[in-house]
């Protein structure tokens, strides 16, 4: 119980909703229906993204430097946990919570606007600033909104960004640096992360697919979601933390999941329980050819043939890049929360025809139900570029 972080709220902005129960109620049904096919992104073709389809919160104009839709939805899920902000705040003091978020986009989409604008007009527009698209205002512009003093610092691990931010956190609180510290990810979709990854063949040419046969990149997302961390217990606890770096490549995975390993490894030792008290794993599966191949070899390796529940969630609301750890720990929340009062789990959601080449795990169903007192402890994967990976466990509080 020593290495365990108590979560105390939550805010969620995602494709699949803000309300955790309409969130944990479409996720549970597999509920794809937020992929939409857009022609904004992706120049000169269509492509299917998970957009956050409702009307976010305008960036309040004393913090004009910071406005563009990232920030905006953060600003979404930070409202659902203001009033937990503003009582830490009279408990603690306002140097003693910290803020640590994870993003790879910030706000480009901003600067691409505005590029496009000076390509037209010969000048930037006036609303226009480069700290909207700085990785690190992201950090900064929650912790002006809230007016706290306390460490404050930007994670840009492409895909793990969000889920590192626990990591740090965990470290923040048992070096009592922070009495509170706010964690979380957001990004938002922009042209430049599309086209990049096309360009490195990876988005898929329709709904992605993942751990089929058939399987051919991704559909990117966005959204936005924050907890609020303190030492002590909740209803659910993050119970786990690993992190390994394998550089093996600068965006290709360890074929033999070498630095996955390594993660999953350390989070059960974090955790201080076994391979085999894991009731669920979240599974990283963002349906390309090499991380599904290394992220099955890596799911045997620690778990053996008979491996726990898993699927990917990233057929619901695309992979939101650097929100993808916070986005899918939020999943993970809810799954062990009271919402979750039938122990439903997330259906993966594909064509169910496997990959010969690679170990069979036992991909969950539509309608599955854990059995009864069995989801205790849910895995959470995170591996990005670089080999920089993460792997979260969270746990009910009576574990």
């Amino acid at each position: 119980m020593m290495n365990r972080v108590a979560i105390t709220q939550i805010g969620l902005c995602t494709p699949l909703g803000q309300d955790p129960q309409l969130v944990l109620d479409r996720l549970v049904a597999g509920d794809t229906s937020a992929m939409q096919i857009s022609d904004a992104l992706l120049f000169g073709q269509l492509t299917l993204v998970a957009p956050v389809a409702v009307e976010l919160p305008a960036v309040p104009h004393q913090f004009a430097q910071f406005d563009c839709r990232n920030n905006q939805l953060l600003l979404c899920a930070a409202l659902q946990i203001a009033a937990t902000v503003e009582q830490a705040k009279q408990d603690f003091g306002t140097t003693r919570i910290g803020v640590v978020l994870g993003t790879s986009t910030s706000g480009i989409s901003k600067g691409e606007a505005a590029l496009a604008y000076r390509n037209q007009h010969g000048h930037f527009p006036s609303d226009y600033h480069y700290f909207q698209q700085e990785l690190g205002s992201t950090s900064d512009f929650l912790r002006q909104y809230f007016q706290l003093d306390g460490p404050c610092y930007t994670i840009s691990t492409a895909c793990s960004s969000s889920a590192k931010v626990f990591a740090s956190a965990k470290r923040l609180l048992s070096a009592n640096l922070c009495d509170m510290v706010i964690v979380g990810g957001i990004d938002s979709l922009c042209q430049l992360t599309v086209n990049g990854f096309n360009a490195l063949e990876s988005v898929s040419k329709g709904h992605c697919n993942p751990f089929s046969i058939n399987r051919d990149g991704i559909n990117i997302g966005e959204g936005a979601a924050l907890f609020t961390l303190t030492l002590g217990e909740s209803d659910v606890m993050l119970a786990g933390i690993g992190e390994s770096s394998d550089a093996y490549h600068i965006s290709a995975p360890h074929p033999e999941g070498t630095g996955a390993i390594a993660a999953m490894q350390a989070a059960l030792q974090d955790a201080n329980i076994t391979a085999q008290e894991i009731s669920y794993i979240n599974l990283h599966g963002t349906a390309t050819p090499k991380n599904d191949a290394m992220e099955s070899r890596a799911i045997v390796e620690i778990f053996g043939t008979s491996t726990p529940p898993c699927s990917s969630t990233k057929p619901l609301v695309g992979h939101t890049l650097g929100a993808a750890g916070a986005i899918e720990a939020a999943f993970c929340y809810l799954l062990l929360s009271a919402h979750n009062h039938r122990q439903a789990l997330p259906p993966h959601c594909w064509d169910g025809q496997a990959d010969p080449q690679n170990p069979p795990i036992s991909l969950v169903e539509r309608h599955h139900v854990a059995a009864k007192g069995a989801l205790n402890y849910v895995m959470s994967n995170s591996f990005a570029f670089g080999g920089s990976n993460a792997s979260l466990i969270f746990c009910r509080k009576e574990v």
